[in-house]
């Protein structure tokens, strides 16, 4: 499938879809939780039905009603009949290697060939402190085996500056474990929101979780009675963001529902990069409205450590703004679905954009006059999703080739930009979808 765009303005009102992080966390609480769970508003993008998928493996009975997920669970996972195959989703493979552990039996991951990137040599290190066989057979990358049944509580030593999503893992599993565990980070924290969104969601369940000011030192006290509970997947400001930034650059206006004011996801900061730049930026308790601007902006300074996938979109940002904007904290981006510095720099560079890599940073030189060429995203949703809106300034026609993989966490967004105004064709080998 690919997707044909050309220059326009951004004008109108979108639905924020579901945050795929959010229901990824409740999926799991879910399963950890005896009882029946609703979940109302799921995500439906390609990552959150990974994880729907392995929580029935693990002996959770799913009801689909309507929007919401009706999620049957004794409270504790099993282990799987068959291979947990967790698609593009590091959030599935590695949530699910930790809970894997709690299982009496041998729990298989494996996931598609960028997953099959990714690093679990930490967690997997972690995991045996614990007192747990699990093993890789790719070099500390997956496929993942995972032989559970003999976790103990303790004290584990773990970094943090590689995926928060280890950290995840191991508060979700050790608050079923009898006993005190402590996890010891041996580096500070990266991502620390998506490690509040976690907490949130145990104490939805009931649980109580110690954390130190410098998130160092978890503390969990097992082993805990998840009770079932019923939660309404809010807006996904990840995706939310590149609909705001493509209103900046277009000198467009969007008013996207659905959004919560007071949300600790990490990329809820695209709010006050773009007050920042010079945009009007409104805020209400369930919606954000972006006016943006005919001429150019202010250039910007940002660390995404805490909120990485926010780097693709604001390098588009940056093409509109007056001089040098720069990005640090981007070193993590190499591991993600694809290497994310070398597709931006090469992909938005075809486009005529001024940007350039170092080891942990990104500079864009700007206002860039853009024109429109072929893209090839590396089979990665935010490098498609960010030069889609390049192209939306550029001259000329741009066509994103293996546009589908957007459905990796926002199936809807060709849709929503010709809802909003933008001339977008989206034509597979049946022909023409829209």
């Amino acid at each position: 499938m690919k997707a044909v765009l050309k220059s326009g303005v951004v004008n109108g009102i979108a639905k924020a879809p579901p945050s795929k992080s959010q229901t990824h966390r409740f999926y799991v609480a879910a399963l950890l939780s005896e009882g029946l769970s609703i979940v109302e508003n799921p995500s439906t993008c390609l990552d959150a039905k990974a994880t729907l998928r392995a929580v029935k493996l693990m002996g959770c009975k799913v009801y689909r009603r309507g929007s919401e997920v009706k999620l049957l669970s004794r409270g504790f996972p099993e282990s799987p009949e068959d291979v947990i195959y967790c698609g593009g989703s590091g959030t599935t493979m590695r949530i699910f290697t930790a809970v894997s552990a709690l299982a009496s039996g041998l729990t298989v991951l494996t996931g598609d060939r960028s997953l099959r990137r990714r690093p679990m040599s930490p967690l997997l290190d972690a995991l045996r402190q614990l007192g747990i066989r699990c093993y890789s057979s790719r070099g500390g990358r997956p496929p993942i085996a995972v032989l559970g049944g003999s976790l103990k509580p303790g004290l584990v030593k773990i970094r943090g500056d590689i995926s928060s999503q280890y950290i995840s893992g191991l508060l979700f599993t050790l608050a079923k474990v009898e006993g005190e565990s402590i996890i010891r980070l041996t580096t500070p924290l990266v991502s620390k929101p998506y490690v509040d969104m976690t907490l949130d969601t145990l104490k939805i369940c009931g649980v109580n979780v110690y954390a130190s000011e410098d998130y160092r030192v978890f503390k969990v006290n097992g082993s805990y009675e998840f009770k079932p509970f019923k939660a309404m997947v809010e807006g996904d400001y990840s995706s939310a963001a590149v609909l705001m930034v493509a209103a900046a650059v277009t000198g467009g206006r969007v008013k996207i529902e659905g959004l919560k004011k007071d949300s600790l996801q990490p990329d809820r900061r695209i709010l006050k990069v773009l007050e920042e730049v010079g945009c009007h930026v409104r805020v209400e308790d369930q919606y954000v409205e972006v006016n943006g601007s005919v001429g150019v902006y202010e250039p910007f300074e940002i660390d995404v450590s805490d909120s990485p996938d926010l780097a693709p979109i604001l390098a588009v940002l940056a093409s509109s703004c007056e001089g040098v904007s720069k990005i640090t904290g981007v070193s993590r981006l190499r591991f993600k679905e694809s290497d994310r510095i070398e597709a931006l720099t090469s992909q938005l560079g075809k486009m005529g954009l001024r940007i350039r890599a170092y080891e942990d940073c990104i500079t864009v030189e700007g206002p860039s006059r853009l024109r429109g060429a072929v893209i090839d995203p590396s089979n990665d949703h935010r490098i498609a999703m960010a030069c889609s809106v390049a192209a939306l300034k550029a001259q000329g026609e741009t066509v994103i080739r293996n546009a589908s993989c957007v459905n990796k966490s926002y199936p809807d967004f060709y849709r929503d930009l010709k809802n909003l105004g933008v001339d977008v064709k989206v034509i597979s080998r049946k022909g023409t979808l829209g």
